[in-house]
């Protein structure tokens, strides 16, 4: 029974750190970024993104599974591959990781709402929600082949996962500053500056589309 509830303990604390490590490298690329007139360059922070999911996943992805994402575990945990009553841990979790990352950049950095380091999509509403559509789908479908799947090399799932989330910001970065990691939505619904209702409603859909995903990659 100890061994059960300090098991759990290291999932969640793996979770709390993976996600904060996470957040806080990719908006601190964006951060510095702007910080600096542009010397991290667009390339510069795609790589810190996809550079980050890697090395956590490979950190902590053989103690907690690495999701750091709340749309990640709600999906697995439909499609039957997490437990349910896991799933409210996974998720404060993340959002304490998340959170703990963007209070430790507003104190490094600081900055007005309208220098928020997230979420502001610059095209249309339709273009956005097409666009992470297709992001997060590449995402989940790549996460449930290689992360999920027995007939797959688990131990290429870091690299691979990496890989995705660095194309997925290369070619949707400019247009929706990709928010196919569902915390960096919650952090612009909780910024005052940003778009609330356009977030939210990118929100629902990024949760029912990994449920897709996951139910999809089952059938395969």
């Amino acid at each position: 029974r100890r061994h059960g509830i300090l098991g759990s303990c290291a999932q969640i604390l793996a979770e709390i750190f993976g996600t904060y490590f996470l957040i806080f490298a990719g908006c601190a690329a964006v951060a510095v970024n702007k910080r600096t007139a542009g010397t991290v360059t667009f390339p510069g922070i795609c790589i810190t993104w996809g550079l980050a999911v890697m090395v956590m996943v490979y950190s902590v992805g053989h103690i907690s599974g690495a999701h750091f994402n709340p749309a990640v575990t709600l999906a697995f945990a439909t499609c039957g591959r997490f437990p349910w009553r896991q799933v409210p841990a996974y998720a404060a979790a993340q959002v304490i990781g998340s959170t703990a990352a963007s209070i430790t950049l507003r104190l490094l950095f600081g900055g007005a709402p309208e220098h928020f380091f997230g979420t502001v999509p610059s095209g249309s509403d339709v273009q956005s929600l097409v666009l992470e559509f297709i992001i997060t789908f590449y995402l989940m479908f790549v996460v449930s082949g290689v992360a999920t799947d027995n007939r797959a090399i688990g131990e290429l799932a870091g690299l691979a996962v990496g890989a995705t989330v660095l194309l997925n910001v290369l070619f949707a970065g400019y247009s929706t500053m990709t928010t196919a990691f569902t915390l960096l939505i919650l952090l612009g619904i909780l910024d005052l500056g940003c778009q609330q209702s356009h977030l939210l409603i990118e929100t629902y859909v990024l949760f029912l589309e990994d449920i897709l995903i996951e139910t999809c990659w089952r059938v395969l």
